[in-house]
């Protein structure tokens, strides 16, 4: 049976612990291929999203030269918010037989009994958690509640966030994202207030 693990998030911008921890899944989950999601419109982002065409551009530079890496655009041609549920039901249902991961951040897991029909995601996929160094991974207890499979999967230490406020300050990031994306980023302006066209 294939292996595919689901690999979301808004990549705002895509940085090297993603790519880490993509080829960590690739790896320790015996993968066939990771799919990675750029979010649509987030439904639990309370800040506006760089636009969807600049995000899937950065990710199909970070993930260049690893055949089994592809960007699977779904929820950027979606329509309203993007829910995950939504996503791994449209893609099993074009591709039955297969056998389904979802690659989640620790606080994805922490959170996930808020998501729109999490208990059905979860008969669906098994879970691989990301965990950042020195945190325990843990989910709520309406989560533990329900029969499912979470591996583990080491990350590390960055943030979207931190990069984002890096270049806003006007400060390097060449060893935060892969080395396209940061041209990318710089050639576009990204993250500065002056996006370029």
């Amino acid at each position: 049976m294939k292996r595919i693990a689901l690999f979301g998030g808004s990549f705002d911008p895509v940085h090297l612990a993603h790519v880490a921890l993509a080829r960590v899944a690739l790896s320790q989950l015996e993968l066939d291929e990771l799919r990675w999601v750029p979010a649509g419109r987030q439904w639990q982002k309370h800040r506006d999203l760089t636009p969807a065409v600049h995000r899937e551009a950065m990710v199909r530079l970070a993930i260049a030269g690893e055949p089994r890496f592809t960007l699977e655009g779904c929820e950027l041609r979606r329509s309203g918010a993007s829910y995950t549920f939504d996503t791994v039901r449209e893609l099993q249902a074009a591709e039955p037989g297969v056998e389904w991961f979802l690659v989640i951040g620790q606080d994805q897991y922490a959170g996930l009994h808020s998501w729109v029909r999490w208990q059905d995601l979860l008969q669906r996929v098994t879970l691989a958690v990301a965990n950042r160094p020195g945190v325990t991974m843990a989910a709520s207890r309406e989560v533990q509640a329900q029969p499912h499979r979470a591996v583990p999967l080491p990350m590390m230490d960055v943030s979207s966030t931190e990069i984002r406020a890096r270049v806003a300050r006007g400060l390097a990031v060449d060893d935060l994202v892969p080395a396209p994306v940061a041209r990318y980023i710089d050639q576009y302006a990204l993250y500065t207030g002056e996006l370029r066209s």
